[in-house]
């Protein structure tokens, strides 16, 4: 049995580990309230764009003049995985790694044998995770979520685009965490380049002869659409941000029950073992006064 005071110390250790955990809950949850505002008012800005998108690779045609459409042979993968800085936020950062790992055992196993898979890691902790793993890193962007906004993100979204544009990529994937609430998080894999199609069109043989371009199609395609890829990049990064404050206050506010119940716990072998040493020398105590007591 462990003495009164190792069971004091780690009483107080418990205790100060609490009080950490609370307040970065709170600090998660100040912080959620933020992230969730700013993903709110994206998300139906970036839906409508995303349906212009896919409806405007459609009526290019194959390929045509948008060359972000472009079907190739998939020869080289980018996969931009949107992780967060910092750790305590659960599962968070490792569902990204698992599903990229997933991705690339499903879909690009010979792509990676031969050493054509790069990563494209938004975020400290996956820039760590797949730097050890010797993955091909494209580019640096561990000080995104520093200063978080559209100028920084469009970077990243700047190069994976310019390489699928040179041909240097055949397919860009993304994977990031989306946010539903607070506790629940969902993992996105979503194809990024080259567009899909809007399948809510396919079968439709009239679905290409209701636009009418202002200004002209040339002008949409070299401005619109680079534009709108950009903010999906953006959205995802957002939905991440969110997603990992809502995790931390997850987390924190679990770890700060378990502390809780640790300490009953802790407190109660505190008291017992206290309690068996006041009886020990009570025993001992009486014990002498009787051995005195025989000897006289």
């Amino acid at each position: 049995m462990a003495s009164l005071k190792e069971v004091r110390n780690r009483i107080v250790s418990v205790s100060s580990t609490q009080q950490i955990t609370k307040a970065m809950k709170m600090v998660a949850a100040a912080k959620l309230r933020r992230a969730q505002d700013n993903i709110m008012r994206m998300r139906p800005y970036a839906q409508r764009l995303n349906n212009i998108l896919s409806n405007l690779s459609q009526v290019n045609g194959e390929g045509g003049e948008n060359v972000y459409a472009r079907k190739r042979d998939v020869q080289r993968v980018l996969i931009i995985a949107v992780t967060s800085d910092r750790g305590l936020c659960g599962a968070f950062n490792s569902n990204v790694m698992k599903a990229v790992n997933n991705l690339i055992n499903d879909r690009y196993r010979a792509q990676q044998v031969a050493g054509n898979v790069e990563i494209m890691a938004i975020g400290k902790k996956g820039h760590e995770y797949f730097d050890k793993r010797n993955f091909p890193l494209a580019g640096d962007y561990t000080t995104v979520f520093g200063n978080l906004s559209f100028e920084t993100v469009r970077v990243a979204a700047e190069r994976a685009m310019e390489g699928f544009r040179n041909g240097y990529y055949d397919h860009v994937e993304l994977v990031y965490n989306e946010f539903k609430n607070v506790a629940t998080q969902i993992i996105r894999t979503e194809q990024f380049l080259p567009i899909q199609e809007n399948t809510e069109n396919q079968g439709n043989t009239n679905a290409n002869l209701d636009y009418i371009f202002e200004p002209s199609k040339e002008e949409i395609v070299e401005q619109l659409i680079p534009k709108s890829l950009k903010i999906q990049v953006y959205k995802a990064v957002l939905e991440s941000n969110a997603s990992e404050h809502g995790a931390r206050m997850t987390a924190m506010d679990k770890a700060t029950d378990n502390a809780g119940e640790l300490l009953k716990q802790l407190k109660l072998t505190y008291n017992r073992t206290r309690q068996a040493a006041i009886t020990t020398e009570i025993l001992e105590i009486v014990g002498g006064a009787e051995a005195l007591a025989a000897g006289r």
